[in-house]
């Protein structure tokens, strides 16, 4: 019987909803999270008659055919790129990205990586790095008699000194743009890879080549949305039911059928 194996893809389906939606709630609070929405596509078609088919001598045709689906797949996992708010953190080395782009950071295997989380930190030797210790490229050290730090909208970083009434520029944040930014590896920890997909990293300064802008003591909030996350929540426990029932209709008409005699 069809409907069993039908119905427990659309369990399994649910089931798949059901974590993303899970995932997404549990990261409401981490900085710069998108929201992500899981994607489904129905199976292959089983042709018990094809449309067009030849149905009598005369050359008639079938105007619709007989097609039995088969269930539901998952397609994808999409990421809602849309832009969380801003919260004022009042940190030194706190910036947010108002506008498309990733910083880029750099891995401990050389490799790079992208974020979007910029609440930053000063490792022992004063480089800016992540909350992860990942230096941020290009990398840029903070003088240990530095009394403040400046990063305005274009990336630029300046040190303020006691000694000093002019502050001095110590380097210059760069943004890395995507063609599909959709397509970027999640590698944990608000980190992306590049991949074929997303295509290869088109790096400038903040405010170039339409990029965003960099907002120094803000950090970006998690896009996700609590209430239509448990709206959907909501759908897909009903949908799970539905097929667990559609299950349970088959078992039983599967028994009447053995209990015939």
């Amino acid at each position: 019987m069809r409907a069993l194996t039908i119905a427990a893809t659309g369990m399994s389906a649910q089931q798949l909803r059901v974590e993303t939606i899970s995932n997404n709630l549990s990261n409401m609070s981490t900085t710069g999270y998108n929201a992500r929405r899981a994607e489904f596509a129905d199976l292959h078609y089983q042709q018990v008659s094809r449309a067009g088919a030849i149905s009598a001598s005369d050359g008639s045709v079938l105007p619709t055919g007989v097609q039995v689906g088969l269930g539901v797949r998952a397609a994808a996992i999409n990421v809602n790129l849309e832009q969380g708010s801003l919260s004022n953190t009042g940190g030194d080395l706190d910036v947010a990205i108002e506008g498309k782009g990733y910083l880029e950071v750099t891995l401990p295997n050389g490799e790079s990586a992208y974020t979007r989380d910029g609440g930053l930190k000063r490792s022992a030797d004063g480089l800016i790095v992540t909350s992860d210790g990942f230096p941020v490229a290009p990398q840029i050290t903070i003088p240990e008699d530095a009394t403040s730090i400046s990063i305005n909208g274009d990336g630029e970083v300046y040190a303020y000194f006691s000694d000093a009434t002019d502050a001095e520029l110590l380097g210059q944040f760069t943004l890395a743009g995507f063609s599909n930014a959709k397509g970027l590896e999640a590698l944990g920890g608000n980190l992306f890879a590049e991949t074929e997909a997303s295509g290869a990293p088109n790096v400038t300064n903040p405010g170039e080549d339409g990029l965003g802008t960099l907002r120094q003591g803000y950090l970006e909030d998690s896009s996700v949305d609590a209430v239509r996350e448990v709206t959907e929540l909501i759908e897909a426990q009903r949908g799970y039911e539905l097929n667990a029932k559609v299950i349970t209709a088959a078992d039983q008409m599967m028994a009447a059928t053995a209990q015939v005699r």
